[in-house]
């Protein structure tokens, strides 16, 4: 077997060399007929300057060879290489037919793997399908096992808010108000709640069997709360009760009780309700009552209807002298003073009644104002935030308060008006305006409209008093006022320290209509004054007595701050162009004929032919009378000021002022005698400048 399948490879073999020889038979009949045709020579220099740079082709081309002779060369040497693999493979071909073989096998192999694989899949899609049907089966009871779980644990929830346990009856029935009794509440409530807010419960029979227990326990658990916390509200009504910490410790760990009474009995917690607001109306009601009457004994009475600044009073001679008459406190009637102190205090707490009245203390009605309102402030605060975690309602806290803002209203009433007081009308105002601001920042709105309702009341009340204080002022006697005395008056006085104190209190505020009332009261008080100031018969006491009068006025705006305003620059210019006149007044009196040489004639030049020519007569009496008398006139212009002016330091300043003005006519005097024909005669008589300097800086010294 083996024999025979060697020959036929070696005939195979024969064969193939034989036909490989007819192959390269042909190829020599490829070239002759290659030889024989007709050779295109288009494109042949294109396809040279591309072989230009090519290694072989410029070698070839260098040796000169013929292009046919290498061709048949290289024709040669493959056909050589050709025949040379031709021998390899037949070299090779045993070990070719052992590959053919051995790929025979492995087709069978891969043949009979094939029909082994063809099993398997068949046996695998016949699990795939069990598989999907297993698949299938699984999904469909995870289904009803979620179904089943759904319907147990709503079934459970049911069981569980349907059912009466016997502890909670007993808890409910019998136990004490406590903790436990109200966590054992709030579970009934959802019991309570669970069968009135599904209507396919209200159906079944099991509610039908349990809906009666529950109504029973709802019923007693209503009355034992309902007497539980009706008892602790009694507790308010005891004297001397701390309300806020009976309302913080005990019936704020009790507020489910209301939670309770709200949802599952209304018209019990109406009454419960209402009862709370009825015992606090009354508590509070006292309580601010009492508290009124009590810091009613501590109150100052400051001014009366005849306490204004136009009122006449009798004075006793003197710089400073007292005032009697209707002027009970009469530094606080018109001078702010201390009082001011009541706007820096207040966070301060509520006045002790027991305790001023003790040590025998009274105060002006705007401390007993802030005192009342800063408690009336606290409490309110701590009602509407009790009210609102307790009750969840912030309008019960209007009904709880309608009394004790009656009780207010009612004293406030009585007292407004019969305040003839300005000062501390604005300082109400003011108090209020803080109080407004503290529950802004509290953010608590309940005395919102009140405190809007008691600033309207102050407002038409402070007008009305400041309208008093004018008339008194337009109205004014002035025959009873006037007194011969160049000193401040003490209306004036009295207007001075009302301005500064409204001023001060207008700092922080700019209200506009107050700096217009004021203004109003500085025309008024112009009017009086010139009016008194006429009633001098001579210019220079009405002069002395304005300017005394308008420094008075300077110094007690500038010692009340530096907000005078325009107001006190009005007083610095009348004071200023005054004290001009006075001055003028002061020389005229001492050295009336150099004043009137100076002005009428020291103008001119000597040798002018309009007017008569100075003469050295017509100066020399002149500064012969200065040069005599000048240091007198001097000393007695000193005393003059010195007795004339209240303000020692005024009267220095104006002292200076008319030396200064004396040193000028006397330097034009003796400018025009420098220029008179002759004048130089007189030389001798007149007093040198550095001299009448010397005076003056002597004088500047004293102050």
């Amino acid at each position: 077997m083996a024999t025979t399948t060697e020959a036929q490879s070696n005939n195979e073999i024969e064969k193939s060399v034989f036909d490989l020889g007819a192959f390269v038979g042909d190829l020599g009949s490829i070239e002759d007929d290659a030889a024989s045709d007709d050779i295109s020579l288009e494109g042949l220099e294109q396809e040279l300057e591309e072989c230009r740079n090519d290694d072989v082709v410029t070698n070839i081309l260098s040796k000169g060879t013929k292009l046919r002779d290498h061709t048949k060369g290289v024709e040669n040497n493959l056909r050589q290489v050709e025949l040379d693999s031709i021998q390899d493979y037949i070299k090779e071909s045993d070990n070719l037919v052992s590959l053919h073989e051995q790929i025979r096998d492995c087709d069978i192999i891969l043949s009979q793997m094939e029909t082994l694989l063809s099993g398997f899949q068949g046996e695998i899609g016949s699990i795939s399908s069990d598989i999907k049907i297993l698949q299938e089966k699984s999904m469909d009871m995870g289904l009803k096992l979620k179904n089943r779980k759904a319907a147990e644990s709503k079934l459970a929830k049911f069981v569980e808010d349907i059912i009466v346990p016997p502890r909670m009856v007993d808890i409910i029935v019998d136990g004490e108000v406590n903790e436990e009794y109200f966590r054992t509440l709030e579970i009934l409530s959802k019991k309570l709640k669970f069968v009135e807010a599904d209507q396919l419960i209200k159906g079944s029979k099991a509610l039908k069997d349990v809906q009666p227990e529950l109504e029973k326990l709802r019923q007693k658990a209503v009355t034992k709360v309902f007497d539980f916390i009706v008892q602790k509200l009694y507790a308010l009504r005891k004297p001397k009760t701390n309300i806020q910490i009976l309302q913080q410790s005990v019936l704020l760990k009790n507020k489910y009780v209301i939670s309770f009474l709200k949802e599952h009995a209304k018209e019990v917690y109406i009454e419960v309700r209402a009862a709370y607001v009825d015992t606090m109306n009354k508590v509070l009601s006292a309580h601010f009552r009492a508290y009124i009457q009590a810091l009613e004994k501590l109150q100052l009475d400051i001014a009366t209807s005849s306490d204004l600044i136009g009122v006449e009073t009798t004075r006793s001679t003197g710089l400073f002298s007292t005032a009697r008459g209707p002027l009970k406190n009469k530094s606080a009637v018109f001078a702010l003073g201390e009082r001011i102190n009541i706007l820096k205090d207040m966070d301060q707490p509520a006045l002790i009644p027991h305790i001023a009245e003790a040590g025998s203390q009274k105060y002006p009605y705007e401390v007993l104002f802030r005192s009342l309102h800063k408690l009336l402030m606290d409490t309110a605060t701590s009602e509407y935030l009790f009210c609102d975690d307790f009750f969840g309602e912030e309008s019960i806290f209007y009904e709880i308060f309608a009394g004790p803002f009656a009780v207010v209203d009612e004293h406030f009433n009585s007292i407004l008006p019969n305040c003839y007081d300005a000062i501390g009308l604005m300082l109400m105002i003011r108090i209020i305006h803080q109080h407004q601001l503290i529950m802004s920042r509290r953010r608590i709105p309940c005395l919102d409209s009140y405190l809007d309702k008691v600033n309207i009341a102050l407002w038409p009340r402070f007008k009305m008093v400041f309208d008093l204080h004018l008339s008194s002022l337009r109205n004014a006697n002035v025959k009873t006022l006037w007194e011969d005395d160049v000193h401040p008056h003490y209306v004036m006085r009295r207007y001075a320290e009302f301005t500064a104190s409204l001023i001060h209190l207008n700092v922080e505020y700019g209200d506009g209509q107050l700096e217009l009332n004021m203004e109003r009261l500085r025309m008024a008080i112009d009017d009086l004054l010139m009016k008194l100031a006429k009633t001098f018969p001579k210019p220079k006491p009405q002069i002395v007595f304005l300017i005394n009068n308008y420094d008075m006025t300077i110094a007690v705006l500038k010692e009340a701050g530096s907000e005078g305003g325009k107001i006190q620059l009005h007083f610095e210019e009348l004071l200023k162009s005054n004290t001009s006149m006075f001055v003028e007044e002061l020389l005229l009196e001492h050295f009336s004929d150099l004043i009137k040489f100076v002005k009428s004639r020291a103008s001119e030049e000597p040798g002018s032919s309009t007017e008569k020519p100075i003469t050295v007569a017509e100066v020399e009496t002149i500064v012969k009378d200065f040069a005599s008398r000048w240091k007198a006139a001097i000393e007695l212009m000193h005393k003059d000021v010195i007795t004339s002016f209240s303000n020692f330091l005024c009267g220095m300043e104006i002292l200076r002022a008319a030396l200064t003005q004396l040193l000028l006519y006397y330097t034009r005097l003796s400018d025009t005698i420098k220029k008179i024909v002759g004048g130089s005669a007189l030389n001798k008589d007149l007093v040198s400048i550095s001299s009448i300097m010397y005076e003056i800086r002597k004088y500047s010294r004293t102050f």
